[in-house]
């Protein structure tokens, strides 16, 4: 298999070699870093911005593993398997659950530094869709960030790692087996290296986070464009699930003009006893489900929603008053500090909230080590669909993903390289120049793309408002086409670049979301209201036509 298209770009002015790329710095990217290098061989961690200014960092809640009295892995596993809506892979979520407490463990041996009670244990909370207190945290409500501060200090610590930062990955290189041989990409003007180059390598590593921009509205950081799941499926990889974009409930207001990434208000606060309140203080989740408040991310969403359509609100509340001054301040002063910065003061206010686009549950297609459809390409964390979250991620499950799921990759690898199958790989430099290159949309169709997805393909969707949607980003595509027909082309640069990824990605999850008539999950179709599992207990797998365009085809059952 060789690549068929590519990003139109320059033709790279230096190369690089090193034995496994990682594309991606967060807690998924940097622990394959680490662990490929155990095994002797030599990594190369690429990332977009600077090393900890991936996802990861954002991260409030927490790591989901059984590590307290009395819970077990298969609890664990039974409460994913229902926040997932039927379409988990049990087996990848057994594995995701039975190895996930030793990962945790082996991240603590690594230097992050977990809350802990007086007693020295690790402290456990809860959070939606848990039935069990199995949430550890760090520095009350900013996990991400001290899980990013222990991995960038040993990553930063080895001589033997390389870093590129400040760069935005371009395209997959093959070799004439079409097996992964490398990426190209584009340093933006830091560091020892400029412009588009060539990393040769044995193996690649996507790792490269969500696709959260692709909506106005999102927690996920400006970087978070898709390049990860476009730079696949150009390379004829296959995705799965794209339409499982999960809304994450709470979600700071802002006002009904804020885009880009929003404050997340973490599902911990909830896990704590905060409550979800309308404008007259009715606690509109109980009756709803068993767990009230603390229901799977997507049904509090759509309770949050349907609330605001029934009253014609902009956003519902989060009481937490009852928390006193003390409790917030030292379990969340992350959150207090952002909400006070906004002009909101939690300890005698409500905050007000709304749901946001939060976390891409759907994503590369992979298998229980890593691998994708292209030989030699591994994908792990958001940008990869292992199968362990279905229809709807429970909730601090996407850390522990990263995490195990990583340390499996680097297994992979270096099982291969013991056996002596990971040999150098030369860049089939003919079919790279062979590949279609992709016309590039205008900087400012990124705006465009956003509104379209938002107000046609987001937390409600219909036939007729994804066909809509659709039609507009087939539009863009078009103008694209037609500026290169009439030599008027977008310049090939970081913002193009980007917008052709969004373009892409959006196009592809529509597609999918349009295909799958039924409502599940974080899936939400108006039309088809119902869940049905008699022709859609099913994945829907996306991969591009020889024109580039694409489709998505339901597995068979």
């Amino acid at each position: 298999m060789s690549v068929t298209h590519r990003l139109t770009a320059p033709t790279p002015g230096w190369t690089a070699t090193t034995d496994v790329v990682v594309v991606g710095s967060g807690v998924a990217g940097l622990t394959v870093a680490l662990n490929v290098r155990k095994a002797g061989l030599r990594a190369m961690v690429v990332t977009k911005a600077m090393l900890d200014e991936g996802s990861t960092r954002w991260a409030q809640g927490g790591v989901a593993a059984a590590l307290g009295e009395g819970d077990t892995p298969e609890q664990h596993l039974d409460d994913t398997l229902v926040a997932g809506a039927g379409v988990c892979d049990e087996e990848a979520v057994r594995t995701l659950v039975t190895e996930g407490p030793d990962a945790v463990r082996r991240l603590i041996a690594a230097g992050a530094l977990f809350d802990r009670g007086e007693d020295g244990e690790v402290l456990l909370t809860r959070e939606g869709g848990h039935h069990r207190r199995r949430i550890v945290h760090a520095g009350g409500d900013a996990t991400g960030a001290e899980i990013s501060r222990a991995l960038v200090a040993a990553v930063r610590t080895d001589p033997d790692i390389e870093l590129i930062e400040h760069a935005l990955v371009l395209d997959l290189l093959t070799d004439a087996d079409g097996h992964a041989a490398g990426l190209t990409l584009h340093v933006m003007g830091e560091g020892q290296r400029d412009g588009v180059g060539a990393v040769r390598a044995r193996a690649v590593v996507l790792a490269t986070g969500g696709m959260g921009q692709v909506f106005s509205a999102t927690t996920n950081p400006a970087v978070s464009t898709g390049d990860g799941v476009a730079l696949a499926l150009r390379a004829g990889a296959a995705a799965t699930d794209l339409e499982f974009v999960q809304f994450h409930p709470t979600v700071l207001w802002l006002g009904p003009d804020a885009e880009g990434q929003q404050p997340l208000v973490s599902e911990a606060v909830r896990g704590e006893g905060a409550h979800l309140v309308d404008a007259d203080g009715v606690r509109f989740m109980v009756g709803q489900h068993e767990l009230a408040e603390l229901a799977p991310r997507d049904i509090v969403a759509k309770a949050i929603t349907r609330r605001m359509q029934a009253q014609g609100a902009e956003h519902m509340f989060l009481d937490g008053r009852h928390f006193g001054a003390e409790m917030w301040e030292h379990r969340f002063p992350t959150i207090l500090a952002f909400c006070r910065a906004n002009g909101i003061d939690p300890v005698t206010e409500p905050i007000p909230i709304a749901p946001a686009a939060h976390f891409a549950s759907g994503g590369i297609r992979t298998d229980r080590h890593g691998r994708t459809t292209v030989p030699g390409l591994y994908a792990c964390g958001e940008v990869a669909c292992t199968g362990v979250h279905g229809a709807n991620r429970l909730a601090s499950n996407s850390l522990l993903e990263g995490l195990v799921f990583a340390e499996r990759i680097a297994a992979d690898l270096a099982e291969l390289h013991a056996a002596g199958e990971l040999p150098e790989r030369t860049v089939d430099v003919t079919a790279a120049r062979a590949a279609r290159p992709v016309p590039l949309p205008p900087s400012e169709a990124r705006a465009e793309i956003q509104r379209l997805m938002s107000r046609g393909a987001g937390i409600l969707r219909s036939a007729a408002s994804m066909a809509d949607t659709a039609a507009g980003l087939a539009l863009l595509a078009e103008q694209a086409r037609f500026h290169v027909a009439e030599e008027k082309p977008a310049d090939p640069r970081v913002e193009t670049w980007e917008a052709a990824n969004l373009l892409l990605v959006a196009t592809a999850l529509v597609a999918a979301a349009a295909q799958r008539e039924e409502t599940r999950g974080c899936h939400w179709r108006e039309d088809f209201p119902e869940r049905d599992d008699a022709h859609w207990r099913r994945h829907l797998i996306t991969t591009l036509t020889a024109s580039g365009d694409p489709v998505s085809t339901p597995e068979e059952q």
